[in-house]
């Protein structure tokens, strides 16, 4: 479990089909063989860990499933990704829940200045429109935003100067594809009216 708050942004330095090897800031000794680490929102489990200067390169296995349900099918090396280490119990809640279990991908399909933010138009696929709500929460490339507005077949979001700059989110542009998870609690409650 995640919370949507971006900590590091890695890079994949090597891929072998499903096998990728990720360099980030965080100190090897600082990661767990097995641990969960959200790549731009997939939760992953981090293999072979060793240092690299003050940081860490490790492995991923990624299955077939998650490649084509998510971004990864298309990450080569030196792409910026970016990175979250599972929540720990105690640990400060600052975004949302977050689960690590990608839905789909959406499309960028505007982005435009608005003083020192940035608003970003997200064309989702139409199965996963009816959960996303104006001034909800949604996981894009696993950070967690706020939902602006919503309309018919896209959605707002508005990016602050900090998440711009600690993230991947600075380097995006419009057509380009990002991982989208909705939020686990509007998936319950539309279940919920489904059996009614």
């Amino acid at each position: 479990m995640f919370t949507g708050l971006i900590s590091d942004v890695g890079e994949v330095v090597a891929r072998d089909g499903g096998r990728f090897t990720i360099r980030s800031g965080y100190a090897a000794g600082s990661i767990a063989l097995g641990a969960s680490i959200a790549h731009d929102g997939c939760c992953l489990t981090a293999l072979e860990i060793r240092a690299e200067g003050a940081g860490s390169i490790y492995e991923l296995d990624v299955s077939n499933e998650t490649l084509a349900k998510t971004t990864l099918g298309t990450w080569q090396p030196g792409r910026r990704v970016n990175l979250e280490r599972s929540l720990r119990a105690g640990d400060e809640l600052g975004g949302h829940i977050v689960m690590g279990h990608v839905d789909g991908t959406a499309i960028i399909r505007d982005i435009r200045a608005d003083g020192e933010s940035r608003r970003f138009t997200i064309e989702p696929p139409a199965e996963l429109a009816r959960f996303i709500a104006a001034k909800g929460s949604i996981a894009l490339d696993g950070t967690s935003l706020t939902v602006n507005e919503v309309d018919a077949t896209t959605f707002g979001i508005n990016l602050i100067p900090h998440t711009l700059t600690v993230t991947t989110w600075g380097g995006q542009a419009v057509g380009n594809r990002i991982n989208l998870e909705i939020d686990p609690l509007a998936r319950y409650v539309a279940r919920l009216l489904e059996m009614r």
